[in-house]
């Protein structure tokens, strides 16, 4: 048993220590000499503004650190699309910070960079929080603004969520601290307030190149849109400084005057430390997602120490639902039981599957903590429902839309975490991306897809095989294993951690130990969002 413990806890530890090589690449943004460069303007990178930026005592949580990894490589790529953003606090108040890196592609609007745009928007507007942008961009990447211009989710988005943030009294702080073109230039004038820095922070519709074409009129940057004619003449920017140091330092008295706001007032009493270590997590989760484990002990690295209290213990055992504290905090957990186990029948029933009667006892629980209004955190290590004769008989799309109707229609807030697989409908009844979790984290053994990496290359590969030979083509068993091949090849790329968080399906991959500190501080953020729907779920089949 040692060794397997061992084994495990080596392999976790690799896979972990891959991404923060991965972490390290990406954090170089448009890379040295890009960095050298903005050095040589007395410029800070986004990195260093948000680091100057933020309490040094307290948590900053990265979004979307490998957004775009993998992506428009025609162009050069877009480290973490162009954009360094994440929760943490300033002025000892919880904020939302986005900060264009000017070093990709002078901090150019990629596909990408809108949608974590937004969803840094829709984390601020979820949780109430105030959101500080950090400008530098050069606007829209023209090369490919038919895919990041006119639709609802583009760019134009980011300016009718600012009139929506706005109207529902959630404070925004925009600081310029380079260029901000064209339809970028509406951001910081739609926010609360606004700051220049004298000499490099810019903000004008039409740029002097575009002004001099359009019109005949000859300029430069700082007479058409610079800190002095905003701050001076057209009265648009509210604050001008002479260094970025002084423009941040701005930012942070702002927000530590702000108004405590009215919370949600979830259950928080003071934290005790879990029973197991949260480090021991390694030793515990098994290598490759393949081997059976018991997620009780997962639970145990990160509630507080007898603290669990399950639900329905003896009942759809598949499924593990319970009441706990997490460093304090009250919450419900749904988690996926990867081991093997009989039912009350003396059946045996595959662990990491939802059966008739887990998805029914998760319907009830989650029902629970919605009237109860207790966060929901779930476990994800999923290869799906139940599926065959006797389960479609026992009505287990029945069961199943009961537990993904209970979790569709939640009111308080719920935070996913992928530990293992998360395949198929399980990944939706579980509060997948598609179902609105406030957070949502993958563990560097996440694996996402409709169907497991070798039933889903299989089914292809008939697919595949019928079509040529009706094609009237001789396929030999050597043409099927190397198509086979080929298909597990590419399906095990698209279903791994890094291809999820690149897409922007989860917001960070995160090192498995820091999950308990994580959660507290997502319940933090949105206990500060007061407004909870009252719960309703329609109609469903009994």
């Amino acid at each position: 048993m040692n060794i397997d413990l061992n084994k495990n806890e080596d392999a976790n530890k690799i896979a972990w220590s891959n991404v923060k090589t991965l972490l390290d690449k990406i954090e170089e943004g448009g890379g040295k000499k890009a960095i050298q460069k903005q050095k040589e303007r007395n410029k800070l990178t986004a990195r260093e503004r948000i680091q100057y930026l933020a309490d040094k005592d307290k948590m900053f949580i990265e979004i979307g650190a490998f957004a775009g990894y993998g992506m428009y490589e025609e162009y050069g790529g877009c480290p973490a699309g162009g954009t360094v953003a994440g929760v943490g606090y300033v002025g000892g108040k919880q904020c939302v910070i986005v900060a264009n890196d000017q070093t990709v592609k002078a901090g150019a609007w990629f596909p990408i960079t809108g949608k974590k745009n937004l969803r840094m928007q829709e984390i601020a507007m979820e949780n109430n929080l105030p959101i500080i942008y950090l400008v530098d961009s050069a606007g829209v990447f023209l090369p490919m603004q038919d895919e990041i211009f006119p639709d609802k989710e583009h760019f134009g988005r980011i300016f009718r969520n600012n009139a929506r943030m706005s109207a529902m009294g959630i404070t925004q702080i925009a600081a310029v601290m380079g260029p901000c073109v064209a339809g970028g230039a509406y951001l910081p004038i739609m926010s609360d307030e606004t700051i220049m820095v004298e000499g490099h922070g810019s903000i004008f519709l039409a740029g002097p190149y575009l002004v001099k074409a359009a019109i005949g009129e000859t300029t430069d940057n700082e007479t058409l849109g610079g800190a002095a004619t905003h701050t001076e003449i057209s009265g648009i920017a509210d604050y001008k400084f002479e260094t970025e140091e002084a423009c941040l330092d701005c930012i942070k008295d702002i927000i530590s005057k702000l108004a405590d706001t009215a919370k949600a007032g979830f259950n928080r009493i003071a934290p005790i430390t879990p029973s197991k270590e949260p480090s021991e997590v390694y030793s515990i989760f098994p290598e490759g997602n393949l081997k059976p484990y018991d997620m009780h002990e997962i639970i145990q690295t990160i509630v507080d120490a007898s603290s669990f209290i399950e639900f329905k213990k003896d009942y759809g055992k598949t499924l593990i639902c319970g009441y706990a504290r997490i460093d304090g905090w009250a919450v419900g957990i749904v988690a996926n039981q990867r081991l093997n186990i009989k039912n009350k029948k003396g059946e045996m029933q595959i662990g990491g599957v939802i059966y008739n009667d887990s998805a029914d006892k998760g319907a009830r629980f989650i029902m629970n903590c919605n009237q109860k209004k207790i966060p929901l955190i779930f476990l994800q290590d999923i290869t799906g429902f139940m599926v065959g004769t006797r389960s479609e008989h026992s009505g287990i799309i029945k069961d199943g839309a009961k537990m993904v109707n209970a979790v569709a229609n939640s009111v308080v807030p719920k935070i996913t975490f992928i530990l293992g697989n998360s395949y198929g409908a399980g990944n939706y009844a579980m509060c997948g991306k598609a179902y609105d979790p406030r957070f949502i984290y993958a563990w560097p053994s996440a694996k996402i897809a409709v169907m497991g990496g070798e039933q889903a290359a299989k089914t292809l590969l008939q697919i595949e095989v019928a079509s040529l030979k009706a094609k009237g083509k001789e396929i030999t068993a050597e043409n099927e294993q190397n198509l086979l091949k080929e298909m597990m090849d590419k399906y095990a790329t698209q279903t791994t951690a890094v291809y999820a968080a690149s897409r922007l399906w989860v917001d960070a991959i995160i090192d498995p130990q820091k999950t308990r500190k994580i959660i507290s501080e997502n319940l933090s953020a949105a206990n500060h969002n007061p407004k909870i729907e009252e719960f309703k779920t329609g109609v469903l089949q009994v």
